[in-house]
């Protein structure tokens, strides 16, 4: 049929022709942009799990750099830490140089005093001005804080904790054994010794965790100044002695499993008595059932100390002494009872941690399990050191541990309590770097790898696949086009009808 009005085959290849057209802008647009995804219209099921995925690529790509500030934090309050590290090794030399009274001067006790004066100045400024971004790191910025410390509790160290924003938590103890010292009895039947004659001696020899001494005592000898004797070398063997009536009472200075009494008898002098063991339940108690006679003894006798027994909120602690320590991803911490909170069974709130900490985000999400809190002190001198040996400034000019008529072996405690402190400190900042920021960032690494090129599986051009179909395009709009020419072309036969 041959009609002019209405061109069916012309309209048919402009129908075509703009169909591969529409087909071949799109792939002219796929490989512009290098998106297979421009528009809702292209893929909307692919855009919105692409949308998805960058969202996830972006958290991902904040919570690294969460983790490098984290890195470059602690990087800088390390440099404080190791600063102050040394200056308290040089004390330490200090210290033990000062200790040689009969060769050091007085002038050059008080030049030692001018030094420790000066490092301790020092190490309050270095506790003062390190900062990141003008936030100080070392003067218990970020530091946790407590409230309603118990009496029970003499020192506690909070290492860690999770807390959500404006949240507190309560530490709750429940001592479930009680701390003990090594402890024996030495029953002499009177208040001095009784010997077979003025001769005799009665000689043992005493040993604790820290050291041994032999003991010599002649007839008549007061229990009392045996216990005095015992006392005098406390330092040196750890073990201490008390005396009342006819019973010396002898156990370890310190509290723990590793602190021990051992007993030797090497002269008996034909002293009378028996040694015997403290009870299982209280130290302060004699086990008769335990009793030894003088005249029986062979070996030594030795009693070993008790850890505390303990949980904290739950958790089994790890006890040395009267020291109990947990650590759990949501709390990290030690607590140092006092000698009556540790003996006794009981239960209560040590304190509440009210805030505080530095809290890193380190994960994509914003919530308490991708967020990670460490406590970082004060190191300045006032804070080094603990409640049984004191502080470092105590060694300050005027103080009761300087180095020019101070108590020097004190001092050394200190020193060595705050360097312990320091180190302890460093290794917890060390340990946050490498374990946790570090293998956060790695794991980090790997997850944004997976997923950008999950989102480019579905969002980013097939150049390939998409070339092709550029070719295949353009050849059938070319085609189109060659049809749609032909087709306008068909009316004008027409013509040829109508000259016949």
């Amino acid at each position: 049929m041959s009609r002019i009005n209405t061109n069916v085959s012309s309209l048919l290849a402009q129908r075509i022709l703009g169909t591969q057209n529409k087909a071949l802008q799109h792939s002219l647009e796929r490989l512009s942009t290098g998106l297979a995804i421009n528009r809702g219209a292209d893929n909307p099921a692919g855009l919105i799990a692409s949308e998805k995925l960058r969202s996830e690529k972006a958290a991902i790509t904040a919570a690294v750099g969460n983790a490098q500030r984290a890195d470059q934090v602690v990087n800088i309050a390390e440099g404080g830490l190791q600063e102050v590290n040394s200056l308290l090794l040089q004390v330490q030399g200090l210290v033990g140089q000062s200790a040689n009274q009969a060769g050091l001067s007085g002038e050059e006790r008080q030049a030692n005093q001018l030094q420790v004066d000066s490092i301790l100045q020092t190490i309050d400024r270095i506790a003062s001005t390190t900062s990141f971004e003008g936030v100080k790191l070392l003067n218990g910025t970020y530091d946790f804080t407590v409230s309603g410390q118990n009496v029970n509790v003499q020192d506690f160290q909070i290492n860690a904790a999770k807390l959500e924003t404006g949240d507190t938590r309560n530490v709750q103890v429940v001592v479930t054994n009680s701390a003990q010292h090594g402890t024996v009895f030495l029953s002499t039947g009177g208040t001095s010794l009784d010997l077979t004659n003025s001769d005799a001696r009665l000689t043992f020899e005493l040993a604790g965790a820290k050291g041994s001494r032999a003991f010599s005592f002649a007839s008549g000898t007061t229990l009392t100044a045996i216990a005095s004797a015992v006392n005098t070398f406390a330092s040196v063997t750890g073990v201490s002695a008390t005396a009342s009536g006819n019973i010396i009472k002898v156990k370890s200075t310190e509290f723990g499993s590793d602190q021990f009494v051992s007993f030797k008898l090497t002269n008996l002098g034909g002293q009378a008595g028996s040694i015997a063991f403290a009870s299982s339940t209280s130290e302060n108690g004699l086990d008769t059932a335990t009793a030894t006679a003088f005249s029986a003894l062979t070996n030594a006798v030795r009693d070993a100390g008790q850890d505390v027994g303990a949980t904290v909120n739950g958790i089994s602690a790890t006890s040395k002494g009267r020291t109990a320590k947990i650590n759990t991803d949501y709390l990290d911490l030690s607590l140092t009872l006092s000698a009556g909170g540790a003996q006794s069974l009981t239960s209560f709130t040590a304190f509440t941690i009210t805030g505080g900490g530095a809290k890193f985000n380190l994960g994509p999400n914003v919530d308490i399990l991708n967020q990670v809190s460490i406590g970082i002190g004060n190191v300045a001198s006032r804070n080094l050191g603990n409640v049984n040996d004191g502080y470092l400034s105590t060694l300050g000019s005027g103080q009761a541990n300087n180095v020019v008529d101070g108590n020097l072996e004190s001092a050394q405690k200190v020193v060595n309590a705050a360097i312990d402190q320091v180190s302890s400190l460093r290794g917890r900042l060390g340990a946050f770097q490498s374990n946790v920021v570090g293998a956060t960032i790695r794991s980090l690494g790997v997850a944004l790898e997976n997923t950008s090129a999950a989102e480019s599986s579905i969002r980013d051009t097939d150049f390939a696949t998409e070339t092709a179909q550029l070719t295949r395009s353009q050849i059938l709009v070319s085609a189109a086009t060659q049809v749609l020419q032909l087709s306008n072309s068909q009316p004008q036969q027409v013509l040829k009808l109508l000259q016949g």
